[in-house]
């Protein structure tokens, strides 16, 4: 099968590879369209040990299962694989297993290839009426609505629900979506970058703003880099919740003092349990999160050129889906 395949630091190669190897239980899915996330970017940057080259990148995909009895299905993929017993399987906050792998990290491949191979439980049938670039949305959406869950669940009952989302990137727009369909009305993403600033606005009908022009009783930082840890401890009215769903760098930023005097919550945030994955799908199904047109497809072929270009920041879109058969 032809992938594209991570060699070393800003380094991938478009070229033949072997196909995957179907365990017990899991299905061969033919990749439709895979999407590039920020820790595929960190990875390509060298800014993550999880992910050693030379590997298959790619968690955000949907497909069609090929072979078997349930051939031609249409499904989209939740990419993290857990052991199903652990306690922590057991309470449903499967995210949290301790035995659990995600594909693009070793030992599994990632998606930014022809075929995968997936658990059945890991695989949400798609209808015939969703294009499979919007449902490998699925993934990234997925993230966004636990973190948004989660921040909603922690909020204090009498304050209101208003919200600041930093970074408009997918996931900061797919965050602002989550809590709109959840009924969070007043939601503004601060982006600094004028082009996806007007794209935010433009294109996906979203309040966007250089910066934010008032605190906020909740505050995403859907970035995660010591400024914006700053800004989001800045942000947070006294009482509120910051949701922290970014994973740019690992220290700095965050006023402690300030969370501890104030009673700010802080919530880490990570992936989504495998009911957040299918309600999020579900939501897919339903519209609630938009008509989702706010993607940019490119062949596979092309993966290393998208890359290059989200690098040097002249990628408007949030999201860049990869089409493994052009």
């Amino acid at each position: 099968m032809k992938a594209l395949i991570y060699e070393g630091v800003e380094t991938l190669a478009y070229r033949d590879t072997t196909g995957p190897i179907s365990n017990m239980g899991e299905h061969l899915v033919r990749v439709a369209a895979v999407g590039i996330c920020g820790s595929d970017m960190h990875a390509y940057l060298g800014h993550d040990a999880r992910r050693p080259a030379p590997l298959i990148l790619g968690h955000e995909a949907a497909g069609v299962i090929e072979g078997g009895p349930q051939s031609g299905r249409r499904v989209t993929i939740n990419p993290l694989v857990t052991c199903g017993v652990c306690a922590a399987c057991v309470a449903g906050r499967e995210n949290l297993c301790t035995e659990r792998q995600i594909i693009s990290m070793p030992p599994r491949e990632g998606a930014f290839a022809q075929y995968v191979s997936m658990p059945e439980s890991n695989l949400v049938t798609v209808p015939a009426s969703v294009p499979l670039s919007k449902a490998a949305l699925a993934e990234p959406l997925a993230v966004s609505w636990h973190a948004a869950r989660l921040a909603l669940e922690a909020l204090h009952p009498s304050m209101e629900r208003r919200a600041i989302v930093i970074g408009g990137g997918a996931i900061g727009l797919a965050a602002a979506l989550a809590l709109q369909a959840m009924g969070v009305e007043n939601v503004t993403i601060v982006e600094p970058n004028d082009s996806r600033r007007a794209f935010l606005r433009e294109r996906c009908g979203q309040n966007a703003e250089t910066v934010a022009r008032h605190p906020s009783p909740l505050v995403i930082d859907a970035v995660g880099y010591a400024k914006t840890r700053e800004i989001a401890s800045a942000l947070a009215e006294p009482g509120g919740v910051i949701a922290h769903v970014g994973l740019g760098e690992d220290t700095g930023g965050l006023d402690v003092r300030r969370l501890t005097l104030q009673e700010i919550t802080f919530i880490g945030t990570y992936t989504y349990t495998a009911q957040d994955f299918r309600d999020t799908a579900q939501a897919i199904f339903d519209d609630k999160l938009g008509d989702l047109n706010w993607i940019e497809e490119r062949p596979l072929s092309q993966g290393a050129q998208a890359f290059r270009d989200l690098r040097q920041g002249v990628v408007a879109a949030p999201k860049i889906v990869l089409d493994p058969w052009n």
